[in-house]
């Protein structure tokens, strides 16, 4: 087999990072049976650590994420090594535009189509409601007067969000329609959708689908804040949830959730709302790995790596997956950057004296300068792992580092 594989990611040697330890191509991609290749761009060429001696053809580009340079570089790749059997990208950002590439080219794998129902919010919303899954009300934003007119019957607020973004970014929450009528003319509508804002705790679920849309392995948990909350400087955090009635619903709803997308052969990272009347409500689905700690934790409390499963069985492995015999907890924290970057660091007090639960702990050295952007995974304020025997006290422990943990820094 001939497996291109995309990669944006670096991997970090200093000790101290742990981002994107668990995308190992050359360990769960076998480079002696299969012929592997590489696109890249400047950060993703640190990612890759196989022997160049085993690397069958690796092409850099200034943008894996532009569909021409793909493009381009898959068919050079082609070119010198042969046909390709798999275009494998695990970004979330990279999934839609290797599926554009695989359908121009007639290579096999996931289609625009088949990707569009884990990466375009609307699209993902309008199958779940046809499978009678509840859904917030929504629309696309097809033009501002229709935006508009969607508002005001929902109600205010309303969230408005790119149809394909991750981690919040360009995540709107708006109060009434002033507030709108200002938003709407700053945004490319065609890339956005207006939907219901729904009150309620909000859960992830993250997990390994077969070729057969069965869940094979997931995790439930739920958020300490919220992600839209966090672009606004406050801290964001989840705690694994252990067993209970609630969570033998949220796994059935995230299983009617997948078989009624047919995502297959994929991890998920799904979100969803617990409301006060404790009804279930979808938020949405991506068919990739969810982000920050999510991969680092369960691998740790459930032996389970999710880039390892993916990529094994896309490479025509079968794969292995535990049943879940202990019922464990654990949680993670990310402290975000301070509001006003650029900014030089001159303090940021270790936690783990004070809160034995915490695994990892990575924090900025004074002196550090914190940049502006990054996701969740970027150098921020201080990140954590924590591990505990129940999750009432891994979450204590969470509101005890957001409490007692002391951070200065002096914008630049």
């Amino acid at each position: 087999m001939h497996i291109v594989i995309v990669n944006r990611w670096p991997r970090f040697s200093d000790g101290k990072r742990w981002d994107n330890e668990l995308t190992r191509y050359e360990e769960f991609i076998d480079h002696d049976r299969h012929k592997v290749s590489y696109v890249v761009d400047a950060l993703g060429e640190e990612g890759v650590l196989a022997a160049p001696s085993t690397i069958a053809s690796l092409v850099r580009v200034d943008d894996v994420n532009d569909f021409a340079s793909l493009r381009a570089a898959v068919l050079k790749i082609t070119e010198h090594v042969g046909s390709v059997d798999q275009l494998i990208a695990l970004s979330e950002f990279t999934l839609e535009i290797a599926a554009r590439v695989r359908e121009d080219l007639g290579l096999p794998g996931p289609t625009p189509a088949e990707v569009a129902v884990y990466r375009d919010k609307v699209r993902m919303k309008q199958v779940l409601a046809e499978a009678g899954v509840r859904v917030p009300r929504f629309a696309a934003c097809e033009d501002a007067e229709r935006s508009r007119a969607f508002a005001a019957s929902c109600g205010y607020p309303v969230i408005v969000k790119p149809v394909d973004g991750a981690a919040s970014i360009g995540v709107h929450r708006v109060d009434d329609e002033a507030a709108l009528a200002q938003l709407l003319p700053t945004l490319d509508l065609g890339r956005y959708e207006v939907e219901e804002f729904v009150e309620g705790a909000v859960y992830h679920v993250d997990g390994f689908v077969d070729e057969h849309a069965r869940i094979r392995f997931q995790a439930v948990s739920r958020y300490v804040n919220d992600c839209l909350a966090f672009g606004t400087g406050s801290p964001l955090g989840s705690v694994i949830v252990q067993r209970s009635g609630l969570r033998n619903r949220i796994e059935e709803f995230a299983g009617r959730c997948v078989s009624a997308l047919g995502m297959s052969t994929t991890p998920f990272h799904l979100e969803l709302f617990v409301t006060p009347s404790d009804e279930l409500v979808f938020l949405e689905i991506g068919g990739r790995v969810g982000g920050s700690e999510v991969p680092h934790l369960l691998n740790k409390l459930f032996d389970v790596n999710l880039f390892e499963t993916w990529l094994r069985a896309l490479a025509g492995e079968r794969i292995w997956l535990p049943d879940k015999p202990a019922d464990p907890s654990g949680g993670w924290l990310v402290l975000p950057k301070p509001t006003q970057l650029p900014a030089r660091v001159l303090k940021a007090t270790p936690m783990r004296e004070q809160v034995p639960s915490i695994w990892r702990e990575l924090l900025p050295e004074v002196g550090d300068v914190l940049e502006p952007g990054g996701a969740y995974d970027a150098l921020h304020s201080g990140r954590f792992i924590l591990l505990h025997e129940t999750q009432e006290q891994v979450e204590a422990d969470i509101h005890r580092i957001i409490e007692n943990f002391e951070f200065e820094a002096s914008s630049l």
